[in-house]
Protein backbone atom coordinates (compact mmCIF):
# COMPACT_ATOMS: atom_id res chain seq x y z
CA UNK A 1 0.00 0.00 0.00
CA UNK A 2 3.24 2.23 0.23
CA UNK A 3 3.53 2.41 -3.50
CA UNK A 4 -0.18 3.08 -3.98
CA UNK A 5 -0.21 5.74 -1.35
CA UNK A 6 3.07 7.63 -2.62
CA UNK A 7 1.56 7.72 -6.29
CA UNK A 8 -1.49 9.29 -5.14
CA UNK A 9 0.11 11.57 -3.49
CA UNK A 10 2.19 12.34 -6.37
CA UNK A 11 -1.10 12.98 -8.48
CA UNK A 12 -1.99 14.82 -5.84
CA UNK A 13 0.60 17.10 -5.18
CA UNK A 14 2.91 16.60 -8.43
CA UNK A 15 5.91 18.86 -6.56
CA UNK A 16 5.78 16.49 -3.96
CA UNK A 17 10.41 15.46 -3.87
CA UNK A 18 11.15 12.56 -4.90
CA UNK A 19 13.51 12.63 -2.06
CA UNK A 20 10.40 12.07 0.39
CA UNK A 21 10.35 8.49 -0.64
CA UNK A 22 14.10 7.55 -0.46
CA UNK A 23 14.99 3.77 1.13
CA UNK A 24 17.28 3.44 4.07
CA UNK A 25 20.72 4.43 3.80
CA UNK A 26 23.47 2.04 3.33
CA UNK A 27 21.49 -0.72 2.65
CA UNK A 28 21.16 -0.01 -1.31
CA UNK A 29 23.94 -0.58 -3.26
CA UNK A 30 25.11 3.20 -4.35
CA UNK A 31 24.90 2.58 -8.14
CA UNK A 32 21.20 1.66 -7.56
CA UNK A 33 20.99 4.42 -5.02
CA UNK A 34 22.26 6.78 -7.37
CA UNK A 35 20.13 5.95 -9.82
CA UNK A 36 16.83 5.63 -8.16
CA UNK A 37 17.90 9.87 -7.25
CA UNK A 38 16.20 10.32 -10.86
CA UNK A 39 12.99 8.46 -10.13
CA UNK A 40 9.77 10.05 -8.67
CA UNK A 41 9.24 7.15 -6.34
CA UNK A 42 12.71 6.26 -5.31
CA UNK A 43 11.48 4.03 -2.81
CA UNK A 44 9.70 1.08 -5.70
CA UNK A 45 12.64 1.96 -8.04
CA UNK A 46 15.26 0.71 -5.36
CA UNK A 47 13.42 -1.85 -4.35
CA UNK A 48 13.03 -3.44 -7.89
CA UNK A 49 16.36 -3.04 -9.12
CA UNK A 50 17.64 -4.47 -5.84
CA UNK A 51 15.30 -7.73 -6.51
CA UNK A 52 16.61 -7.72 -10.19
CA UNK A 53 18.80 -10.93 -11.34
CA UNK A 54 20.17 -9.54 -14.35
CA UNK A 55 22.27 -6.85 -12.81
CA UNK A 56 26.61 -7.39 -12.68
CA UNK A 57 28.02 -6.28 -9.43
CA UNK A 58 29.01 -3.60 -11.00
CA UNK A 59 25.75 -2.04 -13.42
CA UNK A 60 26.54 0.87 -15.97
CA UNK A 61 23.59 2.98 -16.54
CA UNK A 62 22.04 1.25 -19.59
CA UNK A 63 22.22 -1.84 -17.37
CA UNK A 64 20.08 0.12 -14.35
CA UNK A 65 17.63 0.96 -17.41
CA UNK A 66 17.26 -2.36 -18.83
CA UNK A 67 16.47 -3.96 -15.46
CA UNK A 68 13.82 -0.41 -14.83
CA UNK A 69 12.02 -1.27 -17.64
CA UNK A 70 12.50 -5.04 -17.64
CA UNK A 71 10.83 -4.85 -14.06
CA UNK A 72 7.86 -3.13 -15.60
CA UNK A 73 7.40 -5.46 -18.67
CA UNK A 74 7.79 -8.41 -16.65
CA UNK A 75 4.66 -6.98 -14.16
CA UNK A 76 2.35 -6.19 -17.23
CA UNK A 77 1.31 -10.04 -17.74
CA UNK A 78 0.11 -10.17 -14.27
CA UNK A 79 -1.93 -6.98 -15.19
CA UNK A 80 -3.38 -8.78 -18.26
CA UNK A 81 -4.26 -11.62 -16.46
CA UNK A 82 -6.09 -9.28 -13.81
CA UNK A 83 -8.04 -7.68 -16.20
CA UNK A 84 -9.21 -10.84 -18.11
CA UNK A 85 -10.95 -12.04 -15.05
CA UNK A 86 -12.80 -8.93 -14.82
CA UNK A 87 -13.85 -9.08 -18.43
CA UNK A 88 -14.90 -12.70 -18.12
CA UNK A 89 -16.78 -11.59 -14.91
CA UNK A 90 -18.51 -9.10 -16.91
CA UNK A 91 -20.69 -10.15 -19.16
CA UNK A 92 -24.10 -8.51 -18.10
CA UNK A 93 -22.42 -5.12 -17.46
CA UNK A 94 -21.59 -3.64 -21.01
CA UNK A 95 -19.70 -0.53 -19.56
CA UNK A 96 -17.45 -2.87 -17.68
CA UNK A 97 -16.66 -5.09 -20.41
CA UNK A 98 -16.00 -2.42 -22.69
CA UNK A 99 -13.43 -1.50 -19.69
CA UNK A 100 -11.88 -3.97 -19.51
CA UNK A 101 -11.65 -4.86 -23.64
CA UNK A 102 -9.60 -1.34 -24.05
CA UNK A 103 -7.94 -1.74 -20.91
CA UNK A 104 -6.51 -5.29 -22.52
CA UNK A 105 -5.97 -3.79 -25.77
CA UNK A 106 -3.85 -0.73 -23.82
CA UNK A 107 -2.02 -3.20 -21.67
CA UNK A 108 -0.91 -5.17 -25.19
CA UNK A 109 0.17 -1.51 -26.72
CA UNK A 110 2.28 -0.74 -23.56
CA UNK A 111 3.92 -4.27 -23.30
CA UNK A 112 4.89 -4.17 -27.22
CA UNK A 113 6.23 -0.59 -26.64
CA UNK A 114 8.34 -1.54 -23.04
CA UNK A 115 9.78 -4.45 -25.20
CA UNK A 116 10.95 -1.82 -28.13
CA UNK A 117 12.24 0.67 -25.65
CA UNK A 118 13.87 -2.36 -23.47
CA UNK A 119 15.55 -2.97 -27.44
CA UNK A 120 16.52 0.37 -28.35
CA UNK A 121 17.93 1.41 -24.73
CA UNK A 122 20.37 -1.94 -25.16
CA UNK A 123 21.22 -0.40 -28.38
CA UNK A 124 22.29 3.15 -27.18
CA UNK A 125 19.08 5.03 -28.37
CA UNK A 126 18.76 6.97 -25.84
CA UNK A 127 15.92 8.88 -27.26
CA UNK A 128 13.66 6.31 -29.16
CA UNK A 129 14.16 4.18 -26.01
CA UNK A 130 12.18 7.36 -23.83
CA UNK A 131 9.30 8.26 -26.73
CA UNK A 132 8.43 4.13 -26.30
CA UNK A 133 8.89 4.30 -22.41
CA UNK A 134 6.77 7.34 -22.40
CA UNK A 135 4.02 5.46 -24.44
CA UNK A 136 3.62 2.47 -22.22
CA UNK A 137 3.17 4.56 -19.17
CA UNK A 138 0.28 6.52 -21.32
CA UNK A 139 -1.35 3.21 -21.93
CA UNK A 140 -0.98 1.91 -18.23
CA UNK A 141 -2.68 4.90 -17.21
CA UNK A 142 -5.38 5.25 -19.70
CA UNK A 143 -5.67 0.96 -18.48
CA UNK A 144 -6.13 2.39 -14.91
CA UNK A 145 -8.57 5.02 -16.46
CA UNK A 146 -10.88 3.11 -18.34
CA UNK A 147 -11.06 0.70 -15.54
CA UNK A 148 -12.06 3.88 -12.64
CA UNK A 149 -15.27 4.47 -14.13
CA UNK A 150 -16.99 0.74 -13.49
CA UNK A 151 -15.18 0.66 -10.37
CA UNK A 152 -18.01 -0.84 -8.29
CA UNK A 153 -16.26 -4.25 -7.45
CA UNK A 154 -13.14 -5.42 -5.70
CA UNK A 155 -12.22 -7.05 -8.32
CA UNK A 156 -12.20 -3.85 -10.26
CA UNK A 157 -10.13 -1.81 -6.80
CA UNK A 158 -7.37 -4.49 -7.13
CA UNK A 159 -7.19 -4.41 -10.43
CA UNK A 160 -6.55 -0.28 -10.29
CA UNK A 161 -4.23 -1.30 -7.26
CA UNK A 162 -1.88 -3.40 -9.19
CA UNK A 163 -2.07 -1.29 -12.14
CA UNK A 164 -0.59 1.91 -9.82
CA UNK A 165 2.13 0.07 -8.93
CA UNK A 166 2.98 -0.96 -12.34
CA UNK A 167 2.82 2.80 -13.26
CA UNK A 168 5.11 3.35 -10.30
CA UNK A 169 7.59 1.27 -12.10
CA UNK A 170 7.37 2.59 -15.80
CA UNK A 171 7.44 6.11 -14.39
CA UNK A 172 10.83 5.26 -12.79
CA UNK A 173 12.40 3.26 -15.63
CA UNK A 174 11.34 7.03 -17.63
CA UNK A 175 12.80 9.15 -15.37
CA UNK A 176 16.21 6.84 -15.60
CA UNK A 177 16.02 7.14 -19.57
CA UNK A 178 15.73 10.93 -18.95
CA UNK A 179 18.12 11.55 -16.57
CA UNK A 180 20.88 9.64 -19.12
CA UNK A 181 19.57 12.11 -21.56
CA UNK A 182 20.56 14.94 -20.05
CA UNK A 183 23.52 14.47 -17.25
CA UNK A 184 24.92 11.10 -19.39
CA UNK A 185 26.59 7.54 -17.42
CA UNK A 186 27.36 9.79 -14.21
CA UNK A 187 24.79 8.20 -11.83
CA UNK A 188 26.00 10.94 -9.39
CA UNK A 189 23.89 13.42 -11.30
CA UNK A 190 21.09 12.01 -12.18
CA UNK A 191 18.09 13.70 -10.93
CA UNK A 192 14.07 13.85 -11.43
CA UNK A 193 12.78 14.78 -14.73
CA UNK A 194 12.21 18.66 -14.69
CA UNK A 195 9.79 20.93 -17.40
CA UNK A 196 9.71 24.22 -18.55
CA UNK A 197 7.95 25.27 -15.65
CA UNK A 198 10.70 24.28 -13.30
CA UNK A 199 13.44 26.23 -15.85
CA UNK A 200 14.59 23.26 -17.71
CA UNK A 201 14.21 23.73 -21.55
CA UNK A 202 16.20 20.56 -22.67
CA UNK A 203 19.06 20.57 -25.35
CA UNK A 204 18.68 21.71 -29.12
CA UNK A 205 19.28 19.52 -31.84
CA UNK A 206 22.17 21.16 -33.77
CA UNK A 207 20.31 20.54 -37.15
CA UNK A 208 17.76 22.83 -36.04
CA UNK A 209 16.61 25.11 -38.40
CA UNK A 210 18.66 23.26 -41.49
CA UNK A 211 15.85 21.73 -43.29
CA UNK A 212 13.55 23.32 -45.29
CA UNK A 213 11.99 20.31 -47.38
CA UNK A 214 11.32 17.59 -45.32
CA UNK A 215 7.76 18.20 -45.90
CA UNK A 216 7.79 17.68 -49.96
CA UNK A 217 9.61 14.42 -49.89
CA UNK A 218 7.67 12.61 -47.05
CA UNK A 219 4.68 12.90 -49.16
CA UNK A 220 6.48 12.46 -52.98
CA UNK A 221 6.26 9.22 -51.96
CA UNK A 222 2.55 8.86 -52.85
CA UNK A 223 1.76 8.12 -56.55
CA UNK A 224 -1.74 8.15 -57.37
CA UNK A 225 -0.52 6.45 -60.19
CA UNK A 226 0.65 3.41 -58.91
CA UNK A 227 -1.02 2.87 -55.81
CA UNK A 228 -0.69 -0.90 -54.49
CA UNK A 229 -4.66 -1.22 -53.82
CA UNK A 230 -7.31 1.39 -54.89
CA UNK A 231 -10.75 2.16 -53.15
CA UNK A 232 -13.98 3.65 -54.76
CA UNK A 233 -17.49 3.68 -53.30
CA UNK A 234 -18.99 2.35 -56.85
CA UNK A 235 -16.87 -1.21 -56.72
CA UNK A 236 -15.01 -1.19 -59.53
CA UNK A 237 -12.04 -1.13 -57.98
CA UNK A 238 -9.60 -3.27 -56.02
CA UNK A 239 -12.18 -2.84 -52.86
CA UNK A 240 -15.62 -1.12 -51.92
CA UNK A 241 -14.64 -0.18 -48.34
CA UNK A 242 -11.39 1.77 -47.03
CA UNK A 243 -11.29 -1.53 -44.42
CA UNK A 244 -11.12 -4.18 -46.23
CA UNK A 245 -8.29 -3.09 -48.43
CA UNK A 246 -5.85 -2.18 -45.18
CA UNK A 247 -7.12 -5.85 -44.17
CA UNK A 248 -5.05 -6.94 -47.72
CA UNK A 249 -2.04 -4.78 -47.42
CA UNK A 250 1.33 -6.37 -46.41
CA UNK A 251 2.02 -6.70 -42.77
CA UNK A 252 5.09 -4.94 -41.23
CA UNK A 253 5.68 -4.04 -44.46
CA UNK A 254 8.96 -1.85 -44.26
CA UNK A 255 8.22 0.39 -47.94
CA UNK A 256 5.50 2.51 -48.38
CA UNK A 257 1.93 0.79 -48.74
CA UNK A 258 -0.22 3.03 -50.83
CA UNK A 259 -4.14 3.10 -50.58
CA UNK A 260 -5.68 5.26 -52.99
CA UNK A 261 -8.98 6.22 -52.20
CA UNK A 262 -10.79 7.83 -54.49
CA UNK A 263 -13.92 10.78 -54.81
CA UNK A 264 -16.37 9.27 -52.49
CA UNK A 265 -18.34 9.05 -49.34
CA UNK A 266 -17.45 6.14 -47.06
CA UNK A 267 -19.42 5.53 -44.20
CA UNK A 268 -17.36 2.75 -42.36
CA UNK A 269 -15.49 2.50 -39.20
CA UNK A 270 -11.56 2.00 -39.92
CA UNK A 271 -8.84 0.17 -38.28
CA UNK A 272 -4.92 0.30 -38.96
CA UNK A 273 -3.86 -2.53 -36.89
CA UNK A 274 -0.80 -2.55 -34.95
CA UNK A 275 0.97 -5.08 -37.63
CA UNK A 276 -0.39 -2.86 -40.93
CA UNK A 277 3.16 -0.46 -40.87
CA UNK A 278 3.80 2.36 -43.13
CA UNK A 279 0.19 2.59 -44.46
CA UNK A 280 -0.38 5.39 -46.43
CA UNK A 281 -4.00 6.27 -47.28
CA UNK A 282 -4.18 8.98 -50.70
CA UNK A 283 -7.70 11.07 -51.53
CA UNK A 284 -8.78 12.89 -54.07
CA UNK A 285 -8.73 15.92 -52.08
CA UNK A 286 -10.36 17.30 -48.79
CA UNK A 287 -14.29 17.62 -49.19
CA UNK A 288 -13.96 14.94 -51.77
CA UNK A 289 -12.09 11.76 -50.42
CA UNK A 290 -14.84 11.13 -47.10
CA UNK A 291 -14.54 8.53 -44.32
CA UNK A 292 -17.44 8.98 -42.18
CA UNK A 293 -18.99 7.46 -39.27
CA UNK A 294 -21.29 8.59 -35.88
CA UNK A 295 -20.11 6.55 -33.00
CA UNK A 296 -20.17 8.53 -29.57
CA UNK A 297 -19.74 8.46 -26.19
CA UNK A 298 -23.86 8.52 -25.79
CA UNK A 299 -23.81 4.99 -27.06
CA UNK A 300 -24.34 2.04 -24.83
CA UNK A 301 -21.22 0.28 -24.39
CA UNK A 302 -19.37 2.99 -25.69
CA UNK A 303 -16.08 5.07 -24.10
CA UNK A 304 -14.49 8.05 -26.26
CA UNK A 305 -11.34 5.68 -27.27
CA UNK A 306 -14.23 3.79 -29.08
CA UNK A 307 -15.80 6.12 -30.98
CA UNK A 308 -13.12 6.80 -33.65
CA UNK A 309 -14.15 6.73 -37.19
CA UNK A 310 -10.51 6.05 -38.37
CA UNK A 311 -8.29 4.51 -35.25
CA UNK A 312 -4.64 3.91 -36.45
CA UNK A 313 -1.84 1.67 -34.46
CA UNK A 314 0.65 1.11 -37.24
CA UNK A 315 3.89 2.71 -37.01
CA UNK A 316 4.77 5.29 -39.99
CA UNK A 317 1.29 5.89 -40.95
CA UNK A 318 0.52 8.74 -43.36
CA UNK A 319 -2.42 10.51 -45.58
CA UNK A 320 -3.01 12.90 -48.10
CA UNK A 321 -5.92 14.63 -49.35
CA UNK A 322 -8.38 12.84 -47.33
CA UNK A 323 -11.57 14.09 -44.78
CA UNK A 324 -11.77 11.97 -41.38
CA UNK A 325 -15.25 12.50 -40.13
CA UNK A 326 -17.39 12.19 -37.03
CA UNK A 327 -20.99 13.20 -37.91
CA UNK A 328 -22.67 12.55 -34.40
CA UNK A 329 -23.15 16.43 -33.81
CA UNK A 330 -22.86 18.52 -31.17
CA UNK A 331 -25.19 16.70 -28.79
CA UNK A 332 -23.46 13.53 -28.88
CA UNK A 333 -20.29 15.23 -26.71
CA UNK A 334 -17.48 13.00 -27.14
CA UNK A 335 -17.62 12.02 -30.83
CA UNK A 336 -13.80 11.05 -32.21
CA UNK A 337 -13.08 11.24 -36.09
CA UNK A 338 -9.17 10.55 -36.04
CA UNK A 339 -7.30 8.09 -32.94
CA UNK A 340 -3.79 7.60 -33.78
CA UNK A 341 -1.33 6.08 -31.99
CA UNK A 342 1.60 5.28 -35.14
CA UNK A 343 4.33 6.20 -34.51
CA UNK A 344 6.60 8.74 -36.62
CA UNK A 345 2.81 9.37 -38.57
CA UNK A 346 2.71 12.57 -41.15
CA UNK A 347 -0.74 14.05 -42.22
CA UNK A 348 -0.86 16.45 -44.92
CA UNK A 349 -3.74 18.42 -46.32
CA UNK A 350 -6.54 16.14 -44.36
CA UNK A 351 -9.49 17.42 -42.53
CA UNK A 352 -10.69 16.29 -39.36
CA UNK A 353 -14.26 17.66 -39.12
CA UNK A 354 -16.72 17.18 -35.50
CA UNK A 355 -17.46 18.37 -32.80
CA UNK A 356 -16.25 17.59 -28.89
CA UNK A 357 -13.00 15.39 -28.92
CA UNK A 358 -12.05 15.70 -33.15
CA UNK A 359 -8.57 14.48 -33.26
CA UNK A 360 -7.33 12.35 -30.70
CA UNK A 361 -3.54 12.41 -31.06
CA UNK A 362 -2.66 9.98 -28.49
CA UNK A 363 0.52 8.83 -28.19
CA UNK A 364 4.25 8.54 -29.76
CA UNK A 365 5.75 11.13 -32.34
CA UNK A 366 3.17 12.67 -35.27
CA UNK A 367 3.11 15.59 -37.87
CA UNK A 368 0.21 17.18 -39.04
CA UNK A 369 0.30 19.87 -42.19
CA UNK A 370 -1.87 21.64 -43.53
CA UNK A 371 -4.63 20.54 -41.83
CA UNK A 372 -7.99 21.61 -41.43
CA UNK A 373 -8.94 20.55 -37.89
CA UNK A 374 -12.52 21.55 -36.92
CA UNK A 375 -14.57 21.21 -33.31
CA UNK A 376 -16.17 22.45 -30.17
CA UNK A 377 -14.57 21.64 -26.82
CA UNK A 378 -11.28 20.24 -26.52
CA UNK A 379 -11.38 18.97 -30.04
CA UNK A 380 -7.53 18.77 -30.29
CA UNK A 381 -6.49 16.13 -27.45
CA UNK A 382 -4.11 13.07 -26.46
CA UNK A 383 -0.88 12.52 -25.10
CA UNK A 384 1.58 12.59 -28.07
CA UNK A 385 4.12 14.53 -29.10
CA UNK A 386 2.62 16.53 -32.02
CA UNK A 387 3.67 19.26 -34.55
CA UNK A 388 0.82 20.94 -35.99
CA UNK A 389 2.42 23.20 -38.95
CA UNK A 390 0.18 25.67 -40.97
CA UNK A 391 -2.89 24.17 -40.12
CA UNK A 392 -6.45 25.79 -39.78
CA UNK A 393 -8.41 25.20 -36.59
CA UNK A 394 -11.60 26.16 -36.67
CA UNK A 395 -14.30 26.21 -33.95
CA UNK A 396 -18.04 25.41 -34.96
CA UNK A 397 -21.06 26.30 -33.04
CA UNK A 398 -21.57 24.23 -30.01
CA UNK A 399 -25.17 24.92 -29.54
CA UNK A 400 -28.21 25.40 -31.54
CA UNK A 401 -29.66 28.66 -28.91
CA UNK A 402 -26.88 31.25 -30.31
CA UNK A 403 -28.15 33.48 -27.06
CA UNK A 404 -26.62 30.87 -24.79
CA UNK A 405 -23.46 31.27 -23.98
CA UNK A 406 -20.62 28.64 -24.07
CA UNK A 407 -16.75 28.04 -23.74
CA UNK A 408 -14.32 26.23 -26.07
CA UNK A 409 -11.25 25.01 -25.59
CA UNK A 410 -9.26 24.07 -28.44
CA UNK A 411 -6.91 21.79 -26.71
CA UNK A 412 -6.50 19.45 -24.01
CA UNK A 413 -3.11 18.03 -23.75
CA UNK A 414 -2.72 14.76 -21.58
CA UNK A 415 0.43 14.53 -20.35
CA UNK A 416 0.62 12.95 -16.86
CA UNK A 417 4.33 12.54 -16.10
CA UNK A 418 7.42 15.16 -16.61
CA UNK A 419 9.49 12.29 -18.00
CA UNK A 420 7.27 11.93 -21.22
CA UNK A 421 8.69 14.12 -24.32
CA UNK A 422 4.81 14.96 -25.12
CA UNK A 423 3.23 18.22 -26.18
CA UNK A 424 1.32 19.99 -28.70
CA UNK A 425 2.97 22.20 -30.89
CA UNK A 426 1.17 24.71 -32.92
CA UNK A 427 3.07 26.65 -35.47
CA UNK A 428 2.23 29.37 -37.90
CA UNK A 429 -1.47 28.02 -37.90
CA UNK A 430 -4.72 30.17 -37.97
CA UNK A 431 -7.25 29.72 -35.28
CA UNK A 432 -10.72 30.96 -36.61
CA UNK A 433 -14.21 30.20 -36.43
CA UNK A 434 -16.50 28.84 -39.22
CA UNK A 435 -18.67 31.33 -40.67
CA UNK A 436 -21.34 30.42 -38.70
CA UNK A 437 -19.64 30.49 -35.41
CA UNK A 438 -18.04 33.71 -36.26
CA UNK A 439 -21.37 35.09 -37.21
CA UNK A 440 -22.74 34.44 -33.92
CA UNK A 441 -19.61 35.78 -32.27
CA UNK A 442 -20.21 39.00 -33.34
CA UNK A 443 -23.91 38.81 -32.24
CA UNK A 444 -23.00 38.43 -28.74
CA UNK A 445 -18.88 38.01 -28.42
CA UNK A 446 -19.17 38.28 -24.31
CA UNK A 447 -21.33 34.95 -24.71
CA UNK A 448 -18.80 33.03 -26.63
CA UNK A 449 -15.21 32.44 -25.05
CA UNK A 450 -12.53 30.29 -27.22
CA UNK A 451 -9.59 29.36 -25.27
CA UNK A 452 -6.17 27.66 -26.64
CA UNK A 453 -6.16 25.22 -24.07
CA UNK A 454 -7.01 23.73 -21.20
CA UNK A 455 -5.41 21.24 -18.54
CA UNK A 456 -6.57 17.82 -18.99
CA UNK A 457 -3.49 16.29 -17.09
CA UNK A 458 -1.18 17.06 -14.33
CA UNK A 459 1.42 18.09 -16.78
CA UNK A 460 -0.43 19.62 -20.03
CA UNK A 461 1.80 20.89 -22.49
CA UNK A 462 0.95 23.20 -25.45
CA UNK A 463 2.78 26.01 -27.59
CA UNK A 464 1.77 28.20 -29.83
CA UNK A 465 4.40 29.83 -32.55
CA UNK A 466 4.03 32.29 -34.86
CA UNK A 467 0.21 31.93 -35.13
CA UNK A 468 -2.50 33.87 -36.44
CA UNK A 469 -5.23 34.20 -33.66
CA UNK A 470 -8.75 35.74 -34.64
CA UNK A 471 -10.59 37.85 -32.29
CA UNK A 472 -12.85 35.20 -30.95
CA UNK A 473 -9.69 33.89 -28.53
CA UNK A 474 -10.00 35.22 -25.03
CA UNK A 475 -7.57 38.11 -23.71
CA UNK A 476 -6.69 35.19 -21.06
CA UNK A 477 -5.73 33.10 -23.92
CA UNK A 478 -6.29 29.70 -21.09
CA UNK A 479 -8.99 27.49 -18.95
CA UNK A 480 -8.44 26.07 -16.27
CA UNK A 481 -10.05 22.61 -15.89
CA UNK A 482 -10.97 22.36 -12.55
CA UNK A 483 -9.72 24.69 -9.99
CA UNK A 484 -6.26 25.05 -9.44
CA UNK A 485 -5.78 21.41 -11.30
CA UNK A 486 -2.27 21.62 -12.84
CA UNK A 487 -1.70 25.12 -12.53
CA UNK A 488 1.84 24.67 -11.20
CA UNK A 489 2.92 21.26 -13.14
CA UNK A 490 1.66 22.37 -16.43
CA UNK A 491 3.18 24.57 -19.11
CA UNK A 492 1.72 26.69 -21.90
CA UNK A 493 3.72 29.02 -23.81
CA UNK A 494 3.35 31.17 -26.73
CA UNK A 495 5.96 33.20 -29.36
CA UNK A 496 5.18 35.75 -31.59
CA UNK A 497 1.70 35.73 -32.41
CA UNK A 498 -0.21 37.83 -34.18
CA UNK A 499 -4.19 38.92 -34.68
CA UNK A 500 -6.36 40.46 -32.31
CA UNK A 501 -6.81 37.30 -30.53
CA UNK A 502 -3.43 37.64 -29.38
CA UNK A 503 -3.03 40.52 -27.02
CA UNK A 504 -0.63 39.00 -24.09
CA UNK A 505 -2.05 41.79 -21.56
CA UNK A 506 -3.91 40.20 -19.71
CA UNK A 507 -3.03 36.84 -20.34
CA UNK A 508 -3.38 33.95 -17.17
CA UNK A 509 -0.27 34.23 -14.74
CA UNK A 510 -0.28 30.64 -15.52
CA UNK A 511 1.00 30.42 -18.94
CA UNK A 512 4.75 31.75 -20.21
CA UNK A 513 6.14 33.46 -23.10
CA UNK A 514 8.81 31.60 -24.92
CA UNK A 515 12.45 33.13 -24.89
CA UNK A 516 13.65 33.29 -28.36
CA UNK A 517 16.63 31.19 -27.29
CA UNK A 518 14.31 28.08 -26.49
CA UNK A 519 11.59 28.07 -29.46
CA UNK A 520 13.93 25.54 -31.13
CA UNK A 521 13.67 22.77 -29.06
CA UNK A 522 9.82 22.99 -30.52
CA UNK A 523 11.36 22.29 -33.93
CA UNK A 524 10.43 19.21 -36.01
CA UNK A 525 13.85 18.51 -36.12
CA UNK A 526 14.35 18.73 -32.10
CA UNK A 527 10.78 17.59 -31.06
CA UNK A 528 10.31 14.84 -33.10
CA UNK A 529 13.30 13.53 -34.14
CA UNK A 530 13.02 14.10 -37.97
CA UNK A 531 16.26 13.69 -38.87
CA UNK A 532 16.21 10.08 -38.30
CA UNK A 533 12.97 9.12 -39.91
CA UNK A 534 11.84 12.10 -42.49
CA UNK A 535 13.12 11.71 -46.16
CA UNK A 536 15.91 14.43 -46.90
CA UNK A 537 16.17 13.84 -50.77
Amino acid sequence: MASLFLYLLAFLFPMLPSSTTGGTPGSIPESIRNACHAARFASSCELALSRSSSLPSTPSASDLISAALSASSSSVPTAQSMVQSILSASSSNPRRANAARNCLEDLDLSYRRLSRSIDLSSGGRVTDSRVFASAALHYQYDCWSALKYVNSTHQVSDTMSFLISLSTLSSNALAMIAALQRFGPDLTLWAPPQTERDGYWGEVSSTVGTRNNYDVHIIRHLDIKAPDLTVCATGECDYRTVQEAVTAATDYGTKRFVIYIKAGVYRETVTVPFQKTNIAFLGDGMGKTIITGDLNSQMIGFSTYNTATVGVFGDGFVAKNVTFENAAGPKAHQAVAFRSDSDQSVLEYVEFSGHQDTLYARSLRQLYRHCRISGTVDFIFGNSAAIYENCEINVVPRQESPEKGESNALTAHGRTDPGQPTGFVFKDCVVNGSDEYVSIYRRKPGAHRVYLGRPWKEFSRTVFLNCYLEEMVRPEGWLPWRGDFALRTLFYGEFENRGPGANLTTRVSWSSQIPADHVGIYSVENFLQSDDWLPTD
